[in-house]
């Protein structure tokens, strides 16, 4: 224990209480980086949804609000490095620290190594934060921590950590911060389209912050300049910060990947939209692509509810709906169940399905490591009957729309093909041919059979998957 009562290994004493007030000596952006990291740590916060609140709260400008994005961002993207060198700088496992220190080395380790701020700042600030956090005894062991590593630079560091790695996966694994089971699930799906050589420029792709998009709703927006490449409806912040163009849209513009763009449009394009067409957004949360199928819906004469289980985010889907003309109802049940309430009366349903997000790395870097190989068995069976069951809800003739923010091929191929081996009554649609048609330029769409796979290194865009399913209009 050291004099001030916290033990030399960073956890807080029973006796060393958290001080009222937040040390003045610690930037309002790290304040703001810092909670997120906290956030996600302790209560698996999503942080693409929690910073904007956390920078809005704290009144950051604009420079500050990108600064407080990229420690945030940053500290998580490359956490599993970070957290090989801390273990070594410590001289014990990152598990044997308190978490609300571990996450303060990981900030002050990103802005050592992957940042130009000053070292002595780096390292002065994050030892204030652990000592209004934590504690003064606490923070002489940051101190110590953090000192050590900025005495040797990245270069070094890589190479230190990158020795303790036992094959060759997990090297890559240090190199390029991604878990070895994400990395060999990636390598898999890049080998089923015959390009597993691209997998450098994935795993690089992941670690790149990506250009802001935007949505302009059809029918109730332009779309500005410059515009993306493929969606017709996607074009690119002007220089990065959207909220300028958000508050004047009035919710008519919203931030969103492209890939998602495309998947929502080419549903709404599988086949010409009757007056008077009921569609689903099974698991809509929190609502971007179902703002844009409601566009779209009104446009074409539909009518379009959504469901979501989880009551914020079906908060969030009435926030995304409300500026829409038609009205969008929004439940609140297990998606399986609502459709099977409702056989046979949806002529078009999303199901974009809870999935790894695999996909959205770049966008959401915590997601790689949140989740672990035994997480996908439970959430095939999960999408397996989601897909199952929004195939019920369908009319004859009726179109699913089965996506995915992953590339995993058990999460995508996969569920597709179990669901097709056990049911008499779908046909599978062409979706390359849908989306080349809704793209406004050639799109890359490599792979066999119909089915679309987009990928962030080559179309920077999520890697969303997309399977169109129709149902017969008579069985066999």
């Amino acid at each position: 224990m050291s004099s001030h009562g916290a033990p030399r290994d960073g956890r807080r004493a029973d006796g060393d209480a958290r001080p009222a007030s937040r040390s003045r000596k610690v930037q309002a952006a790290r304040w703001v980086a810092y909670d997120v990291l906290r956030a996600v740590s302790a209560s698996d916060a999503y942080a693409n949804l929690l910073l904007p609140t956390l920078i809005g709260e704290a009144g950051l400008g604009a420079q500050d609000a990108a600064l407080a994005t990229e420690l945030t961002y940053g500290t998580l993207r490359r956490r599993g490095s970070y957290d090989a060198v801390i273990a070594v700088a410590a001289g014990r496992p990152v598990d044997q620290i308190d978490p609300a220190v571990l996450d303060a080395l990981r900030l002050g380790a990103h802005q050592l190594l992957a940042t130009r701020v000053a070292p002595h700042a780096a390292v002065n600030e994050a030892v204030n934060l652990v000592a209004s956090e934590v504690g003064r005894g606490a923070s002489g062991f940051a101190n110590a921590v953090l000192r050590r590593i900025g005495r040797d630079t990245p270069e070094v560091w890589q190479q230190r950590i990158e020795q303790t790695a036992r094959s060759d996966d997990e090297r890559l694994a240090l190199r390029t911060a991604h878990p070895v089971w994400v990395i060999r699930a990636l390598r898999r799906s890049l080998a089923a389209e015959g390009r597993a050589d691209e997998l450098d420029a994935l795993l690089e792709a992941d670690n790149v912050s990506p250009e802001v998009t935007l949505v302009a709703l059809p029918g109730l927006a332009e779309r500005g300049d410059p515009a993306r490449p493929y969606a017709p409806t996607a074009f690119a912040s002007p220089g990065g910060d959207p909220r300028q163009v958000l508050a004047r849209a009035g919710g008519a513009v919203r931030v969103q990947d492209e890939g998602s763009q495309l998947v929502a449009l080419a549903l709404a394009s599988a086949a010409p939209v009757r007056q008077g067409e009921r569609w689903l957004d099974l698991c809509a949360g929190p609502g971007g692509k179902t703002a844009l199928l409601g566009a779209l819906a009104h446009g074409g004469g539909a009518q379009l509810e959504a469901n979501e289980l989880v009551q914020a985010r079906a908060g969030l889907v009435r926030n995304a709906v409300r500026p829409l003309p038609i009205d969008v109802p929004v439940h609140e049940q297990d998606g399986r169940a609502f459709a099977a309430q409702h056989p046979g009366a949806y002529d078009r349903i999303l199901v974009d399905a809870p999935c790894t997000g695999l996909g959205a790395l770049r966008r959401r870097p915590e997601a790689r490591w949140r989740k672990s190989p035994s997480d996908v068995a439970e959430l095939v069976e999960l999408q397996t009957q989601l897909l199952d069951s929004a195939v019920d809800a369908l009319a004859p003739g009726g179109i699913v729309a089965y996506v995915t923010c992953s590339p995993h091929l058990a999460e995508t191929n996969g569920v597709v093909e179990e669901v097709l081996r056990r049911r008499g009554d779908l046909v599978e649609l062409d979706a390359k041919a849908v989306v080349d048609e809704v793209a406004v330029s050639p799109i890359d769409l490599a792979g066999d059979g119909g089915r679309v796979q987009l990928w962030p290194h080559r179309h920077g865009t999520d890697a969303m998957f997309l399977a169109l399913l129709q149902r017969r209009t008579t069985e066999g």
